[in-house]
């Protein structure tokens, strides 16, 4: 018969998954109507500010966190790339509480501007951790 696999251990990658997308959708409402998803951060960002940083930590970490579930060699990373998209969530918000202009105007009501894909990130960072920790 063949191996009986549980749930658990698919958390991961459904976490990764999750991230991935949401880091594609629509992650904050502007002023105006207008949204942005990580990508905009990357693109949008001066210097590579604090912004810019926390977006390519998150959407780098979770491309290596998908690769870690297929590369039998990168299965001991699991942890480190939960890790990474979770630092690189923390960095964006504290860019957007000390940069200036727009993103300020998001970071003081946060919540408020969210969408779909600031919850998708938030919910697969969790899973993601809670996989990783679950062997």
């Amino acid at each position: 018969m063949g191996k009986k696999v549980s749930l658990l251990s698919y958390l991961y990658l459904i976490g990764m998954a999750l991230v991935a997308i949401g880091f594609c959708c629509p992650m904050f409402n502007g002023l105006f109507g207008s949204s942005a998803n990580g990508f905009d951060f990357i693109k949008n960002a001066k210097d590579g500010g604090f912004v810019a940083i926390g977006a390519i930590l998150i959407i780098a970490g979770a491309i290596a966190g998908i690769a870690a579930c297929f590369v039998p060699q990168l299965k001991g990373l699991k942890l480190i790339f939960a890790i990474c998209v979770l630092a690189g969530a923390v960095v964006l918000v504290i860019g957007f509480m000390t940069s200036g202009g727009i993103y300020k105007a998001i970071g003081k009501q946060l919540l408020k501007r969210a969408t779909i894909g600031f919850y998708l990130i938030v919910v697969g960072i969790v899973a993601a951790i809670v996989g990783a920790l679950k062997k």
